[in-house]
């Protein structure tokens, strides 16, 4: 990999001289405006203004051209897997609608592009393939129809309808209020919200919330979602919904355990808060469960019977700083300005990367960047490493997916689910703006009070 130190990114040039725009899941390039100039200074600003740009054109100029949703992945060596194109991510979406509110806020689009694009996204979701008012893991741009993820994988899926809907809510709080046409797309948006049968998902009434359910497999995947992990976000919203909403125990009995999800333990010096073993075998997981839930959701001040949530989250990114300053296998490059596993590409494909046995050597920058809030020092660290020693690993998009200097290896791609993450949580570093708006919704304040947190200032 090519490294020039203290030496701008020659991809920050290339961002002003033009973007891309998507036809299905390709790229094609244009000229454009409202691009951020680089600082020659490298003040912190600049390079936060540089990667929310960045990140953010992947669910603008990078979208699929029919839904507007985000693509699940964009290779940018056109080396994709069979049958791929025009496939969407609903949780990469609904990371990505949340990015679009990024944009207006940072004045890289106008509030009346991002209507349109909502409008044209919400308008697909009505009309797209649902099962008992969940979508699937992925469906097709084009018509609407299910794309499986998986054999058995081919209906509703809770978790990715979660996100989705995180995303969307915290989009109608944006525009509430507003002019005709965006009181009707709130009213819209409320109306998927609505239709979503999380109760339905109990399999009957048990007290755990099933992950997936198929019209030809029915329960045959059989993944009751318990234990501390990326999901806490579905259980605040199946608790919050006004029309298909879940009961307290199956909170407590299903997501909680019935108490053993508090079973910490203490690791590089500091609590986990909460059992990390149940999913991993290791003390602690990829950083990506410190994210996805947390978009909207706001840790700070957040508690349960179960946790603090802002020592969760911050715990859990610095024990990943420490594990790789510390850095017990020796790879190469690991220390403070690199820093921070989650699950992403690798040199064996997809894999689930967090400190201890399922350490490969890859760094996934979305780990640390979306860390922000928790770790803003670090994470900076980790930043400037990247846009001023590191340009090989940057690209349209911002930071590719992953990369390895153990193993000399890293590939020009990314993944939504991996870049949406980053502007969201950076702006809420910065500004709170998708905490805020997620916190005041009124369903998801009734929600959490359903299950018994409380939130201090």
């Amino acid at each position: 990999m090519n490294n020039m130190k203290n030496k701008i990114l020659p991809i920050a040039i290339a961002v002003i001289v033009g973007v891309f725009v998507m036809v299905g899941c390709q790229t094609k390039t244009r000229q454009t405006s409202n691009v951020p100039e680089p600082n020659n200074q490298l003040q912190e600003d600049s390079l936060l203004n540089l990667v929310q740009y960045q990140t953010f054109q992947y669910f603008w100029d990078g979208a699929e051209a029919n839904s507007g949703m985000a693509c699940e992945r964009i290779h940018l060596d056109g080396k994709y897997p069979q049958n791929d194109e025009h496939i969407v991510t609903l949780g990469g979406s609904g990371f990505g609608v949340m990015a679009l509110l990024v944009g207006i806020e940072r004045g890289f689009v106008s509030r009346s592009e991002v209507l349109a694009r909502m409008q044209q996204i919400v308008d697909f979701l009505g009309k797209a393939d649902r099962f008992h008012g969940a979508w699937p893991h992925w469906l097709d741009g084009q018509t609407g129809k299910v794309r499986p993820f998986g054999k058995k994988d081919n209906g509703g899926d809770l978790v990715e309808t979660a996100f989705m809907i995180q995303g969307l809510l915290t989009v109608a709080e944006y525009f509430e209020g507003g002019n005709e046409a965006e009181q009707q797309l709130v009213k819209d948006i409320h109306q998927l919200w609505e239709e979503v049968e999380w109760d339905w998902y109990t399999k009957g009434g048990e007290d755990v919330l099933y992950w997936h359910w198929s019209p030809e497999y029915e329960w045959d995947m059989n993944f009751p979602v318990g234990g501390y992990n990326e999901c806490l976000i579905m259980y605040v919203l199946a608790a919050s919904s006004p029309t298909h909403g879940i009961k307290p125990a199956v909170y407590d009995k299903g997501w909680a355990k019935s108490g053993a999800i508090a079973n910490d333990t203490v690791y590089y010096g500091l609590s986990t808060v909460l059992n990390y073993y149940e999913h991993n075998n290791d003390p602690i997981g990829p950083l990506f469960w410190a994210h996805y839930s947390y978009l909207g959701l706001n840790p700070k001040g957040l508690k349960d019977k179960y946790a603090d949530y802002w020592q969760l989250t911050t715990n859990h990114a610095l024990i990943h700083y420490k594990y790789c300053v510390d850095n017990p296998y020796g790879y190469k490059g690991y220390g403070s300005d690199q820093w921070g596993l989650t699950s992403s590409y690798s040199m064996r494909g997809y894999a689930g990367h967090h400190p201890g046995k399922s350490d490969l050597g890859v760094i996934s920058p979305t780990a640390a960047l979306s860390s922000f809030p928790y770790t803003p020092k670090e994470s900076m660290q980790f930043l400037k490493y990247l846009y001023t020693e590191a340009d090989s690993l940057v690209g349209k998009y911002g930071p590719y997916d992953a990369y390895s200097h153990t193993d000399n290896w890293y590939l020009p791609r990314y993944l939504a689910i991996d870049q949406g993450p980053i502007p969201v949580m950076i702006e809420n570093y910065r500004s709170g703006l998708l905490w805020n708006l997620f916190m005041k919704n009124a369903d998801v304040q009734k929600g959490l009070k359903k299950l018994g947190f409380t939130i201090s200032k």
